[in-house]
């Protein structure tokens, strides 16, 4: 059975961030990547990359994708970061993993999830300085490789390599 990535990418999403998992969930792993988008708009990289949504992040459901993915960018943030707090939840319930690369770990740290997970980020003191709420910092990893834990895979935007693997 092929496996299936839902991938999410915001408006200034970080190319570099997800671009090795497709390519090589696609051409190696013989998955299929669908890209999602807040709202099912259209969205624009940081590098000016344009990327067509195939549908709305919102609405991703774990009967259909094997694992959600949030894509790091400048959205995170923002005042407009998208809540996908619907999407998360219904991946953990189901027992599949929630992976999330540079500032996207933010709105996993804000939903509570690395409270009680071995994680990592950009650096130790981005969540507990931008997630007034996050109470994990006991268990961050200050280290240069992705994280998983208990369905739930983080890295910073410097690890796309280990970030694929961990996938």
């Amino acid at each position: 059975m092929t496996k299936r990535l839902a991938i999410v990418l915001t408006e200034g999403y970080a190319d570099w961030e997800c671009g090795l998992l497709m390519a090589t969930a696609r051409h190696e792993c013989s998955a299929q990547t669908v890209i999602l988008t807040p709202a099912g708009q259209d969205a624009t990289s940081l590098g000016g990359v344009s990327i067509r949504s195939a549908g709305k992040a919102e609405d991703a459901a774990p009967a259909d994708y094997d694992v959600l993915v949030l894509c790091g960018g400048t959205i995170w943030q923002s005042d407009d970061v998208p809540d996908l707090s619907a999407p998360v939840g219904r991946f953990i319930a189901a027992g599949k993993p929630v992976a999330a690369i540079c500032d996207a770990t933010l709105a996993l740290g804000g939903l509570g999830l690395l409270d009680t997970r071995a994680h990592t980020g950009n650096y130790a003191s981005q969540l507990k300085d931008v997630v007034p709420t996050y109470r994990g910092a006991e268990l961050y990893r200050n280290q240069p490789q992705a994280v998983s834990d208990q369905g739930v895979i983080t890295a910073s935007g410097a690890a796309p390599v280990s970030f694929a693997r961990e996938i």
